[in-house]
Formats: C-alpha cells, sequence, structure tokens
C-alpha cells in the first residue's frame, strides 16, 4: 500500500468532507443514533471544513491521487480522524496518527488529548491512549482519551 500523509489544502475540503461523512454514515452509524450522526455531519460540510483547514494543522491521507483520510491537531488536541470504511484497518489511520505525534513533539506538546467516539476507543487504546473521562453532548457520548508523548 502506497499511502502518503500530507498537509491539507483548500481544494482537498471536498474530499476530506466526503471521507468524513461516509465514515459516519458507514462506520460511526453502528454505535451511534441516525439523529447524532446527521447533527455530526452538519460540522463537516466542504465549506466547514475548509474553515477547519484555516485555523487547524490538518492532514490528510492519500492512495494514488484519492484523499482516504483525514487527522487534525488543534493545539494539544486531536481532532476528526476518519478514514474511508473501504480502506479501514489497513493502517491509514495509524500513519496518520503518527504525523500527528511528530507534528506535537516537534512543538514540544508534552501530551495529547483526543475526544475518541465509542467506535474509535479500541483503536486510540492501541496507541497508547488511555481513557480519561467521559463527555456527552445530549446523547453522544464521548471519551477523552490521553497519551503523554515519548512513551
Amino acid at each position: 500500500m502506497d499511502c502518503t500523509i500530507r498537509p491539507a489544502l483548500a481544494d482537498d475540503a471536498a474530499d476530506i468532507s466526503t471521507v468524513i461523512l461516509r465514515a459516519l454514515r458507514e462506520t460511526n452509524a453502528k454505535d451511534y443514533t441516525g439523529e447524532i450522526i446527521e447533527r455530526v455531519e452538519r460540522s463537516f460540510s466542504p465549506d466547514a471544513v475548509r474553515a477547519l483547514i484555516a485555523k487547524r494543522t490538518v492532514f490528510v491521507a492519500t492512495l494514488g491521487r484519492g484523499v482516504v483520510g483525514t487527522a487534525s491537531l488543534d493545539g494539544s488536541v486531536i481532532r476528526t480522524v476518519f478514514v474511508a470504511p473501504d480502506v479501514q484497518g489497513r493502517g491509514i489511520g495509524r500513519l496518520l496518527m503518527a504525523e500527528i505525534g511528530r507534528t506535537a513533539r516537534e512543538r514540544s506538546i508534552a501530551a495529547l488529548t483526543v475526544p475518541s467516539s465509542v467506535t474509535a476507543e479500541t483503536f486510540y487504546a492501541k496507541l497508547g491512549f488511555n481513557a480519561v473521562r467521559d463527555s456527552y453532548h445530549g446523547d453522544e457520548r464521548t471519551i477523552i482519551m490521553e497519551r503523554l508523548l515519548g512513551e
């Protein structure tokens, strides 16, 4: 698999949006109600993604010319980690997280936090993140997880 991780460009916004919406509908929908998925989807239109690219450090994973994953760093918080459902389980998420970790170390960030979906909790735990507490946005459960860098 020839996966490349690179900084996201504003021109990637529509492709990133598509990856996120597919992952929400096909993967996260197993753990969340349709109402929650619809609410979360509204935050990831192409215009909303373009705004995130402008204010966060956003990375994309590409296979060939296509965007198949994304992850971002907002201060010391990891956000918006999604991989297209048809390529999940191939290490793309792990590559994105490694790039986030490298970037955080370059910025002398001592610990990373990720508000994990129920769906992704096991993924983050395998990468050394520990659950700290649960957080709720209405009926949407998020697990706040943390990892000290240098471990």
